[in-house]
């Protein structure tokens, strides 16, 4: 079985790449989505930042409060740091449970979607490494359009905490470029799948 890492700058359009594999019959396992899980009363993730913040990082629901944990932890590099030291090796622990589960199921290749795939080192659980890019005039105006409280300084702030997109494009075996139009973007992506993970018989 191939293992795929998909990863890219935010607002660069990797959920919509992970779509596109999905369809051509890749099987996913999204970091994001596992982040979400263990943040819900009762995981790990939500233990952590209860005992780390205290229960004023609660929601009236009882939540978590994503946006205000968010708003800390990119405000102070050396907070994020800690939290990502302490909150990826069990993110990490399941999407490898969930990849070995795949793999014993057969499927041909699976695709770990995962935004700090090599800030994480995860790059080395994988065969490939696949990174979508934009210009960054283009991250930065995706990014305030799809969060449209978010200032100026906010999102560049937000795009500086990542590694820089040149830098994971460089260490990428694959360079997915999004900056144009959606429809060439999907069928590079189906032509990459049929090439490189699916090729005729």
């Amino acid at each position: 079985m191939k293992v795929i890492g998909l990863t890219g700058g935010i607002a660069c359009g990797k959920s919509t790449v992970s779509e596109v594999l999905r369809k051509e019959g890749a099987a996913i396992v999204d970091a994001d989505a596992i982040a979400h899980e263990l943040s819900r009363p009762g995981g790990g993730v939500y233990d952590f930042y209860v005992r780390e913040f205290g229960k004023g990082i609660l929601a009236a629901d009882g939540t978590l409060d994503r946006a205000g944990i968010a708003r800390r932890v990119f405000s102070d590099p050396a907070l994020r740091d800690e939290v990502n030291a302490r909150v990826h090796p069990l993110i990490r622990r399941t999407a490898m449970d969930r990849i070995a589960d795949l793999r014993e199921e057969g499927h041909a290749a699976v695709v770990l979607d995962a935004p700090l795939l090599f800030e994480a080192g995860w790059h080395r659980l994988v065969d490939e490494s696949w990174v979508v890019a934009v210009p960054p005039d283009v991250q930065l105006m995706r990014l305030m359009a799809r969060n449209p409280e978010m200032s100026e300084a906010e999102a560049r702030a937000r795009i500086a905490a990542q590694m820089p997109l040149a830098e994971k494009c460089a260490r990428a075996d694959i360079v997915i470029d999004n900056g144009g139009a959606r429809e060439d973007m999907m069928r590079f992506v189906a032509e990459l799948w049929g090439q490189r993970v699916a090729p005729p018989a």
